[in-house]
Protein backbone atom coordinates (compact mmCIF):
# COMPACT_ATOMS: atom_id res chain seq x y z
CA UNK A 1 0.00 0.00 0.00
CA UNK A 2 2.71 2.34 0.66
CA UNK A 3 4.99 1.68 -2.42
CA UNK A 4 4.05 2.33 -5.64
CA UNK A 5 7.03 0.91 -8.61
CA UNK A 6 6.46 2.98 -11.91
CA UNK A 7 5.85 0.56 -14.88
CA UNK A 8 9.23 1.33 -16.68
CA UNK A 9 11.10 0.30 -13.60
CA UNK A 10 8.60 -2.68 -13.39
CA UNK A 11 9.26 -4.11 -16.76
CA UNK A 12 13.05 -3.53 -16.54
CA UNK A 13 13.29 -5.49 -13.20
CA UNK A 14 11.26 -8.33 -14.97
CA UNK A 15 12.85 -8.59 -17.96
CA UNK A 16 16.37 -8.50 -15.67
CA UNK A 17 17.53 -5.25 -17.46
CA UNK A 18 19.82 -3.25 -15.46
CA UNK A 19 18.12 -0.57 -13.08
CA UNK A 20 19.71 2.18 -11.23
CA UNK A 21 18.18 3.87 -7.89
CA UNK A 22 18.54 7.27 -7.15
CA UNK A 23 18.38 9.21 -3.73
CA UNK A 24 15.95 12.62 -3.76
CA UNK A 25 17.52 14.77 -0.61
CA UNK A 26 20.67 15.62 -2.99
CA UNK A 27 17.95 17.38 -5.00
CA UNK A 28 15.49 18.51 -2.35
CA UNK A 29 18.06 19.79 0.29
CA UNK A 30 21.97 19.07 -1.64
CA UNK A 31 21.37 21.98 -4.10
CA UNK A 32 19.91 25.40 -4.95
CA UNK A 33 16.35 25.98 -6.51
CA UNK A 34 16.48 25.30 -10.08
CA UNK A 35 19.47 23.51 -10.42
CA UNK A 36 18.34 20.71 -8.58
CA UNK A 37 16.00 19.88 -11.26
CA UNK A 38 18.55 20.19 -13.81
CA UNK A 39 20.50 18.13 -12.14
CA UNK A 40 18.29 15.00 -11.31
CA UNK A 41 16.75 15.37 -14.82
CA UNK A 42 20.90 15.14 -16.08
CA UNK A 43 21.12 12.16 -13.78
CA UNK A 44 18.32 10.28 -14.74
CA UNK A 45 19.83 10.37 -18.37
CA UNK A 46 22.55 9.68 -17.52
CA UNK A 47 21.85 6.01 -16.55
CA UNK A 48 19.27 5.70 -19.21
CA UNK A 49 22.37 6.35 -22.20
CA UNK A 50 24.42 3.82 -20.49
CA UNK A 51 21.74 1.34 -21.16
CA UNK A 52 19.70 0.84 -17.66
CA UNK A 53 16.75 2.56 -16.30
CA UNK A 54 16.64 5.36 -13.14
CA UNK A 55 14.61 5.06 -10.40
CA UNK A 56 14.64 8.39 -8.29
CA UNK A 57 12.82 7.38 -4.94
CA UNK A 58 10.71 9.52 -2.92
CA UNK A 59 7.57 10.33 -1.13
CA UNK A 60 4.69 11.87 -1.91
CA UNK A 61 1.52 12.01 0.18
CA UNK A 62 2.54 9.16 2.03
CA UNK A 63 3.67 6.77 -0.99
CA UNK A 64 7.38 5.56 -1.53
CA UNK A 65 7.71 6.42 -5.12
CA UNK A 66 10.66 4.12 -6.84
CA UNK A 67 10.74 5.95 -10.44
CA UNK A 68 9.01 9.55 -10.89
CA UNK A 69 7.22 11.22 -13.59
CA UNK A 70 8.79 14.26 -14.80
CA UNK A 71 5.58 16.36 -12.84
CA UNK A 72 6.74 14.32 -9.81
CA UNK A 73 10.37 14.87 -10.30
CA UNK A 74 9.29 19.00 -10.06
CA UNK A 75 7.47 18.60 -6.92
CA UNK A 76 10.46 16.67 -5.50
CA UNK A 77 12.52 19.84 -6.68
CA UNK A 78 10.26 22.10 -5.23
CA UNK A 79 10.86 23.51 -1.37
CA UNK A 80 8.88 22.00 1.56
CA UNK A 81 10.20 18.80 1.59
CA UNK A 82 10.83 16.75 4.46
CA UNK A 83 14.36 14.97 5.08
CA UNK A 84 13.46 10.94 5.58
CA UNK A 85 16.01 8.51 7.10
CA UNK A 86 14.80 5.02 7.43
CA UNK A 87 13.51 5.66 10.73
CA UNK A 88 11.53 8.80 9.40
CA UNK A 89 9.29 6.23 6.66
CA UNK A 90 6.64 5.16 9.25
CA UNK A 91 5.68 8.18 10.07
CA UNK A 92 5.48 9.89 7.06
CA UNK A 93 3.29 7.17 5.54
CA UNK A 94 0.99 7.63 8.15
CA UNK A 95 0.59 11.57 8.10
CA UNK A 96 0.82 11.29 4.42
CA UNK A 97 4.06 13.61 4.44
CA UNK A 98 6.00 14.54 1.14
CA UNK A 99 10.05 13.64 1.54
CA UNK A 100 12.99 13.27 0.30
CA UNK A 101 14.78 10.04 0.78
CA UNK A 102 18.39 10.01 2.33
CA UNK A 103 20.92 7.11 1.72
CA UNK A 104 19.57 4.98 4.20
CA UNK A 105 15.92 4.94 3.41
CA UNK A 106 16.86 4.93 -1.03
CA UNK A 107 18.67 1.43 -0.10
CA UNK A 108 16.41 -0.04 1.59
CA UNK A 109 12.80 1.03 -0.44
CA UNK A 110 15.30 0.46 -3.45
CA UNK A 111 15.84 -2.95 -2.08
CA UNK A 112 12.29 -3.80 -1.48
CA UNK A 113 11.72 -2.87 -4.79
CA UNK A 114 13.90 -5.27 -5.70
CA UNK A 115 16.69 -2.87 -7.37
CA UNK A 116 20.44 -3.86 -6.22
CA UNK A 117 22.39 -1.05 -7.43
CA UNK A 118 22.01 2.80 -6.18
CA UNK A 119 24.47 5.91 -7.04
CA UNK A 120 24.97 8.62 -4.97
CA UNK A 121 27.24 11.22 -4.06
CA UNK A 122 28.53 10.62 -0.43
CA UNK A 123 27.83 8.24 2.19
CA UNK A 124 26.88 9.06 5.31
CA UNK A 125 29.27 8.55 8.21
CA UNK A 126 30.82 9.65 11.40
CA UNK A 127 30.61 12.82 12.73
CA UNK A 128 33.84 15.19 13.20
CA UNK A 129 33.57 15.98 17.15
CA UNK A 130 32.86 19.24 18.10
CA UNK A 131 35.27 20.74 20.31
CA UNK A 132 37.77 18.13 18.61
CA UNK A 133 38.84 15.31 21.05
CA UNK A 134 35.54 14.88 22.17
CA UNK A 135 33.65 11.77 21.88
CA UNK A 136 31.32 11.63 19.23
CA UNK A 137 28.44 9.80 19.16
CA UNK A 138 26.67 11.60 15.67
CA UNK A 139 26.68 8.07 13.30
CA UNK A 140 24.67 8.00 9.87
CA UNK A 141 22.15 5.46 9.62
CA UNK A 142 23.74 4.73 6.28
CA UNK A 143 26.42 2.60 7.71
CA UNK A 144 23.70 0.22 9.49
CA UNK A 145 21.62 -0.04 6.28
CA UNK A 146 24.49 -0.59 4.03
CA UNK A 147 25.13 -3.71 6.62
CA UNK A 148 22.09 -5.15 6.39
CA UNK A 149 20.41 -4.44 2.89
CA UNK A 150 22.15 -6.32 -0.52
CA UNK A 151 22.05 -3.32 -2.31
CA UNK A 152 25.58 -1.75 -4.24
CA UNK A 153 25.79 1.73 -3.05
CA UNK A 154 28.19 3.81 -5.85
CA UNK A 155 29.62 6.95 -4.36
CA UNK A 156 33.07 9.05 -3.87
CA UNK A 157 33.17 8.11 -0.14
CA UNK A 158 32.11 9.79 2.54
CA UNK A 159 32.60 13.96 2.86
CA UNK A 160 35.96 15.00 3.97
CA UNK A 161 34.19 17.01 6.43
CA UNK A 162 33.60 13.97 8.35
CA UNK A 163 35.62 11.44 10.25
CA UNK A 164 36.79 9.30 7.15
CA UNK A 165 39.16 7.67 9.80
CA UNK A 166 35.89 6.66 12.17
CA UNK A 167 33.89 6.06 9.27
CA UNK A 168 36.32 3.36 7.64
CA UNK A 169 36.56 1.51 10.27
CA UNK A 170 32.95 1.06 11.11
CA UNK A 171 32.63 -0.31 7.90
CA UNK A 172 35.53 -2.78 8.79
CA UNK A 173 33.59 -3.64 11.52
CA UNK A 174 30.06 -4.20 10.24
CA UNK A 175 31.91 -6.48 7.66
CA UNK A 176 30.78 -4.43 4.31
CA UNK A 177 33.39 -4.95 1.53
CA UNK A 178 34.93 -1.60 0.35
CA UNK A 179 36.23 -1.61 -3.51
CA UNK A 180 38.16 1.22 -5.41
CA UNK A 181 37.36 1.66 -8.88
CA UNK A 182 40.20 2.91 -10.43
CA UNK A 183 41.72 3.79 -7.23
CA UNK A 184 43.69 2.18 -4.32
CA UNK A 185 42.33 5.10 -1.75
CA UNK A 186 39.42 5.55 0.00
CA UNK A 187 38.22 9.13 -1.73
CA UNK A 188 37.51 12.12 0.45
CA UNK A 189 34.16 13.06 -1.88
CA UNK A 190 35.88 16.99 -2.74
CA UNK A 191 39.00 15.26 -2.96
CA UNK A 192 40.12 12.13 -4.84
CA UNK A 193 42.26 10.77 -1.77
CA UNK A 194 41.92 10.50 1.73
CA UNK A 195 45.25 8.96 3.74
CA UNK A 196 43.54 5.54 3.75
CA UNK A 197 43.57 2.49 1.28
CA UNK A 198 40.92 0.13 0.44
CA UNK A 199 41.27 -3.44 0.66
CA UNK A 200 39.95 -4.10 -2.80
CA UNK A 201 40.11 -2.65 -6.22
CA UNK A 202 38.72 -2.83 -9.78
CA UNK A 203 39.34 -1.57 -12.99
CA UNK A 204 36.01 -1.53 -15.12
CA UNK A 205 32.28 -2.09 -14.56
CA UNK A 206 32.75 -6.12 -15.42
CA UNK A 207 35.04 -6.56 -12.33
CA UNK A 208 33.21 -4.49 -10.38
CA UNK A 209 30.11 -6.54 -11.15
CA UNK A 210 31.87 -10.26 -10.67
CA UNK A 211 32.55 -8.61 -6.92
CA UNK A 212 29.25 -8.22 -5.83
CA UNK A 213 27.85 -11.19 -7.70
CA UNK A 214 29.86 -12.96 -5.75
CA UNK A 215 29.86 -11.33 -2.45
CA UNK A 216 25.82 -11.50 -2.72
CA UNK A 217 26.56 -15.28 -2.71
CA UNK A 218 28.10 -15.19 0.96
CA UNK A 219 26.34 -12.05 3.04
CA UNK A 220 23.46 -10.17 2.66
CA UNK A 221 25.08 -7.01 3.56
CA UNK A 222 25.72 -4.51 0.47
CA UNK A 223 28.62 -3.39 -1.38
CA UNK A 224 30.64 0.04 -1.28
CA UNK A 225 31.85 0.90 -4.21
CA UNK A 226 33.91 3.80 -4.08
CA UNK A 227 34.72 6.18 -7.24
CA UNK A 228 37.08 9.51 -6.77
CA UNK A 229 35.72 12.59 -7.96
CA UNK A 230 37.03 12.97 -11.49
CA UNK A 231 40.24 14.57 -11.45
CA UNK A 232 39.22 18.13 -13.39
CA UNK A 233 36.32 18.64 -10.81
CA UNK A 234 38.76 18.31 -7.59
CA UNK A 235 38.76 21.00 -5.13
CA UNK A 236 42.29 22.06 -4.62
CA UNK A 237 43.70 20.75 -1.43
CA UNK A 238 45.01 23.65 0.12
CA UNK A 239 41.55 25.62 -0.37
CA UNK A 240 40.08 22.51 1.14
CA UNK A 241 42.53 22.23 4.13
CA UNK A 242 42.05 25.57 5.16
CA UNK A 243 38.21 25.55 4.89
CA UNK A 244 37.86 22.43 6.66
CA UNK A 245 40.20 24.36 9.46
CA UNK A 246 38.22 27.42 9.36
CA UNK A 247 34.92 25.90 9.45
CA UNK A 248 35.35 23.59 12.70
CA UNK A 249 37.08 26.94 14.24
CA UNK A 250 33.62 28.29 13.34
CA UNK A 251 31.11 25.69 14.76
CA UNK A 252 33.00 26.03 18.08
CA UNK A 253 32.45 29.58 17.94
CA UNK A 254 28.84 29.52 17.22
CA UNK A 255 28.30 26.56 19.27
CA UNK A 256 27.03 24.18 16.43
CA UNK A 257 27.08 20.58 17.20
CA UNK A 258 24.76 17.66 15.94
CA UNK A 259 22.85 17.26 13.05
CA UNK A 260 23.49 21.07 12.57
CA UNK A 261 27.33 20.39 11.96
CA UNK A 262 27.10 19.28 8.14
CA UNK A 263 24.68 21.63 6.83
CA UNK A 264 26.57 24.21 8.56
CA UNK A 265 30.14 23.12 7.33
CA UNK A 266 28.83 22.81 3.32
CA UNK A 267 27.67 25.86 3.27
CA UNK A 268 30.66 26.98 4.95
CA UNK A 269 32.66 25.18 2.06
CA UNK A 270 30.27 26.04 -0.57
CA UNK A 271 30.54 30.24 -0.11
CA UNK A 272 34.60 29.82 0.80
CA UNK A 273 35.42 28.25 -2.79
CA UNK A 274 33.06 30.70 -4.48
CA UNK A 275 30.60 27.49 -5.64
CA UNK A 276 33.32 25.36 -6.68
CA UNK A 277 32.66 22.54 -4.12
CA UNK A 278 28.99 22.76 -5.44
CA UNK A 279 30.28 22.01 -9.06
CA UNK A 280 32.61 19.45 -7.58
CA UNK A 281 29.65 17.32 -5.91
CA UNK A 282 27.16 18.19 -9.07
CA UNK A 283 29.95 16.16 -11.48
CA UNK A 284 31.11 13.56 -8.65
CA UNK A 285 27.92 12.30 -8.67
CA UNK A 286 26.64 12.60 -12.38
CA UNK A 287 30.48 10.30 -13.00
CA UNK A 288 28.49 7.79 -10.34
CA UNK A 289 25.43 7.93 -12.45
CA UNK A 290 27.42 6.36 -14.99
CA UNK A 291 29.45 4.00 -13.38
CA UNK A 292 26.07 2.93 -10.87
CA UNK A 293 24.49 2.56 -14.58
CA UNK A 294 27.62 0.59 -15.92
CA UNK A 295 27.40 -1.91 -13.48
CA UNK A 296 23.59 -2.52 -13.31
CA UNK A 297 23.93 -3.25 -16.92
CA UNK A 298 27.04 -6.08 -16.32
CA UNK A 299 24.95 -7.54 -13.55
CA UNK A 300 21.64 -8.31 -15.74
CA UNK A 301 23.83 -9.81 -18.56
CA UNK A 302 25.08 -11.97 -16.06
Amino acid sequence: MSLVIADEVVAALSEGRGVVALESTLLAHGLPQGRNLEVGARLERIVREAGAVPATIAVLDGVAHVGLTPEQLERVCSPGLAKLSLRDLGPAYALKRDGATTVASTAALAHRAGIGVFATGGLGGVHLSVPAGSASWDVSADLDVLANTPVTVVCSGVKSILDIAATVEVLETKSVPVVGYRTDYFPGFYLRESAHTVPWRVDDPAEAAAVVAAHRTVTSSGVLLVNPVPVEHELDRDLHDRLLSDGMALLQERGITGKDVTPALLEFFHNGSGGTSLSANTELVANNAQLAAEVAVQLSSR
